[in-house]
């Protein structure tokens, strides 16, 4: 969901929405759903292993029988409860394009554009029949380079909207730079972000770890390289592979870490656009930003700057047909699914089965779908959310966050240890928080983009620099709070620090996240606790450092933050000690936003659901009180399976920690404890001082 739960939630691949509800689910339309509250249990015992004793292994407990009797797909590194309810949405969303492809759309609508770009991703016969020849002109234009200024131009025109380090913490981008686009960390006005980028791997821990497997992996990778130049009729393919290979080393070393990139705090530098060429000499920077269409632009977010400035200082200092190598390797490798399929067959081979550890390639009609939904994700998400999601769940929906957002602002008034005017803020902050549910109030325009029939490689570079233009467009003006930066359609919620707000899309509002028959102690337990995260995510150790206005200050008196950071240290110290494999550690500092927002938001979901009982307990259903349905329901959400490889990738590369510690939060909150008589001795045990409360 996010940051900001997960891109990843993961609550992701960042970061990631009580009442009686309505929302949709699959198979539904549009008719109403019944708001009057559910009786169902809600969770699943048939996950359960109720031989495990919850205070030894609660995940084990709520998901022990879900774990060994489910298998991972072969096309998959890894499932879970976000994988399941995205199943649901996949099905409706195949109908969806299924009904498409059969109509006859009106030529220049949505649905035309869909179709077209949905049929010309799956006929691979005539993408085969292409071979090369849709790619021929960048290589060319690549091969033509004469001069290091040259080089500038074309490494800016490369430049695309994508990356996201304030929503999604998905830093990842093949060009040398990435731009995003919003408000300035400081407040102002809309300025383009530019981060650091240039490599194949997923980021410099990869190339510069002395752990044996990432060395294995860097072996594989250059051999890599190699046999996709060979595959796509490029000469002297060793060659050039370890040319490319040597540069992204050196790129590597010009990036700043993974825990650096999560620190807003060091990244909120404005340049002029006239600062570059002193700050980070060696790229010409005119010529850049010419190219990336960025020339009449002058304030600028260096959210990178010692990488900005590394990275320029390896464009003057490394040879010329080095950089037209890794061009032409990268343009190729980031578009091999429009490409033949020796190609993306030898992506796969690397990427898929290497890296995530999968099996096998999913299938082509899911792949097209999933290129659907990235490239004109907003136009399949208005016609989702019109055939599955009934109008009336967006105010349903919102009266359960306002529960929340209630509970929260009473955890804030209720702290001793925070000064009055901290309070204050913090308050207005929850109050003035921009929710929005389901899907936004206005749709991406997509008029602007042509989508040539049968010709899939064109139609995704034309649908990249849609969004690009899209998103230069939103530049000097007026921060939109109400702006969505998720699809409909997606499994997933997101917090936005720097527009105070959220967003919950309708594909969430299903189980194992939420039902509507279910009883509320599920329902908040599941879809109640998402939600308590998002919001939580603007006191997270960086989204507390924004303030009701989304401006990155200091609001904070020197007392009360350093209370904050106290909490902060013991709950990484807390994830520190988990150990999923022999020497491998979580990162508690990497995670540490995530699992602020896990244990503050499922605090403020079960303060929600105790104030929704009026005073009354809970019934008993088929043997489990309300409090243990509700951190059941919660470690349910995240039931989950990964391979080796991609939950070592997780470790190593991911703001979110695997998600059966994400299940053991409750071990910091002392209800669980007497839900499920946890005493000393048991191994989850904390001793009531070592439960962290930040909120």
């Amino acid at each position: 969901m996010n940051t900001r739960f997960v891109a990843a939630l993961m609550l992701g691949v960042a970061s990631a929405t009580l009442g009686p509800i309505a929302c949709s689910m699959a198979g539904t339309d549009t008719a109403d759903v019944a708001t009057t509250p559910g009786t169902e249990l809600g969770i699943r015992k048939d996950w359960m292993d109720t031989s495990a004793k919850p205070g030894d292994d609660f995940f084990q407990y709520a998901n022990g029988s879900w774990v060994q009797n489910t298998e991972i797909p072969a096309d998959r590194s890894g499932i879970g409860g976000f994988w399941i309810a995205d199943q649901a949405t996949e099905k409706n969303l195949e109908s969806l394009i299924a009904e498409i492809v059969a109509s006859d759309p009106e030529p220049g609508s949505d649905a035309a554009k869909v179709k077209a770009f949905y049929q010309a991703y799956m006929d691979t016969k005539a993408i085969d029949a292409a071979g090369l020849a849709p790619v021929k002109d960048d290589l060319a234009r690549f091969a033509g380079i004469a001069d290091k200024s040259a080089l500038a131009q074309v490494l800016g025109s490369q430049t695309r909207a994508d990356v996201d380090p304030l929503n999604a913490t998905d830093f990842r981008t093949e060009n040398l730079f990435g731009v995003f686009v919003t408000q300035a960390l400081k407040g102002g006005e809309v300025v383009p972000y530019i981060l650091q980028g240039g490599l194949g791997m997923p980021e410099r821990e990869y190339y510069l770890s002395s752990d044996q497997k990432m060395a294995g992996l860097r072996t594989a990778y250059r051999a890599y390289i190699a046999d996709l130049l060979k595959a796509a009729g490029i000469d002297n393919a060793d060659a050039r592979a370890q040319r490319i290979f040597d540069l992204e080393m050196k790129i590597a070393r010009a990036h700043v870490s993974r825990e650096e990139s999560d620190d807003w705090s060091t990244a909120s530098s404005l340049w002029q656009q006239s600062d570059f060429a002193k700050k980070a000499p060696g790229l010409d920077w005119d010529a850049f930003f010419k190219g990336a269409n960025l020339d009449g632009y002058k304030t600028f977010d260096a959210y990178h700057p010692g990488a900005i400035t590394g990275l320029s200082r390896l464009v003057a200092s490394e040879p010329l047909d080095a950089w037209k190598d890794w061009l032409a390797f990268h343009q190729i490798n980031s578009h091999t699914d429009v490409l033949p399929s020796k190609l993306d067959d030898l992506h796969f081979a690397f990427y898929g089965q290497k890296l995530n550890g999968q099996e096998k390639q999913r299938a082509r009609d899911k792949r097209a779908l999933a290129a659907v939904n990235e490239h004109m994700g907003d136009a399949l998400g208005k016609l989702y959310a019109e055939k599955y999601f009934p109008a009336s769940a967006k105010a349903e929906i919102q009266g359960m966050v306002d529960n929340i957002k209630d509970a929260f602002a009473k955890r804030i008034e209720a702290l001793d240890w925070m000064a009055a005017e901290t309070k204050a803020e913090a308050t207005k902050k929850v109050q003035t928080m921009e929710v929005g549910v389901g899907y936004p109030d206005e749709w991406t325009d997509y008029s602007a983009l042509q989508v040539p029939e049968s010709k899939p490689y064109a139609a995704v570079i034309a649908a990249e620099k849609a969004r690009y233009r899209q998103q230069l467009a939103k530049i000097g003006k007026p921060m939109d709070k109400s702006e969505w930066w998720m699809n409909a359609q997606l499994v997933n919620a997101v917090n936005l620090p720097v527009q105070n707000a959220l967003n919950f899309p309708a594909a969430i509002l299903q189980p194992p996240f939420f039902d509507p028959k279910w009883d509320p102690a599920a329902n908040y337990g599941a879809i109640g606790a998402v939600i308590g995260h998002e919001i939580s995510h603007s006191f997270d150790n960086n989204g507390a450092e924004f303030d009701s206005t989304g401006t990155m200050r200091n609001w904070w008196t020197d007392a009360d933050k350093k209370q904050f950071q106290a909490a902060g240290k013991a709950l990484a110290e807390q994830y520190d000690a988990y150990e999923p494999f022999p020497g491998l550690n979580v990162k508690g500092e990497l995670t540490l936003g995530e699992n602020i927002a896990d244990i503050a938001g499922l605090q403020a979901a079960y303060d929600a659901y105790r104030a929704s009982l009026n005073g009354k307990e809970a019934p008993v259903i088929d043997g489990f009180t309300g409090d243990q349905r509700f951190f059941i329901a919660y470690a349910q959400t995240w039931a989950s399976k990964m391979r080796e490889e991609a939950l070592r990738q997780r470790i190593a590369t991911d703001g979110h920690a695997p998600a059966q510690y994400r299940a053991l939060t409750v071990r910091n909150m002392d209800p669980w404890y007497k839900a499920f008589d946890v005493k000393e001795g048991d191994k989850l045990y904390l001793p009531p001082e070592k439960r962290v409360k930040v909120w």
